[in-house]
Parts: C-alpha cells; structure tokens; sequence
C-alpha cells in the first residue's frame, strides 16, 4: 500500500491538499502517480487563475492516460510549480514533496470540510 500522510487531506480523484501557513499545497498521491506510470507533460493553471472545488484545473499525460487534476479546494492559485512542464518526474519521485503541483489561497467556502482523512483515503483505495 501507498503511504498516505495523514497532514493532509484528499479528494476520492486522488489529488491531496495540506495547509501551510495559510495556502492549501495541492498535488497528487503517490497511488496516483503509481496508476499513471511514466508521466511525459503536465498542464497547470496560471499564477491568479480561480481553481474550484472538484473541478478540474489541469491535465497530466502519462505513456499510458492523460487525467484531469481536480481542485481539492476552491480559491486562487498564488504559485506554480513551473520546474514540473519540463521535467514530471519529481511527481513520481516525490509526490508528496517535490512533486507539489499548486498554491492556492483558500476562499472562505474553500471545500476543505469536504475533503477525506488519510484513514478513509487509504480504505478507498483499498476498496478499489
């Protein structure tokens, strides 16, 4: 089984969210980077863009599926990471590190409240 951190949260499309300093980071699982296999291009939004709660903000393109990424929050993004369009690899690395995708500011009905703990994280993918 995956390791899922339990200081973050996740949307059952397996995109996590951990709160820091007062941004949601937004990226996505290690099982999710397992599923896609060799990821080949990433397409994120811009520093500014309004991302919404479930609703996709991006794409990423494996050997294999191009995936939507989903928003596991509601506000704006305030940071890119930028090192992902030439290289996704730090996905696969280090998912839940390196591999962050974006920095959001959350709005005040941000969708956090909706979001799944680690535990019924893992028991979804364990149902799966």
């Amino acid at each position: 089984m995956s390791n899922i951190p339990k200081d973050r949260q996740y949307l059952s499309s397996h995109e996590w969210a951990q709160q820091v300093e007062g941004l949601v980071v937004v990226g996505i699982s290690e099982h999710a980077a397992e599923e896609l296999g060799e990821l080949v291009f990433i397409e994120l939004p811009a520093e500014g863009d309004e991302v919404t709660f479930d609703t996709q903000f991006g794409e990423i393109e494996s050997v294999k599926a191009v995936s939507g990424l989903n928003s596991p929050v509601n506000g704006k993004v305030v940071e890119v990471n930028h090192q992902l369009v030439d290289s996704q690899a730090a996905i696969s690395e280090s998912p839940f590190e390196a591999g962050w995708l974006i920095k959001v500011i959350p709005a005040d009905h941000s969708g956090l409240d909706k979001l799944l703990d680690a535990a019924d994280y893992e028991a979804q993918l364990g149902g799966s």
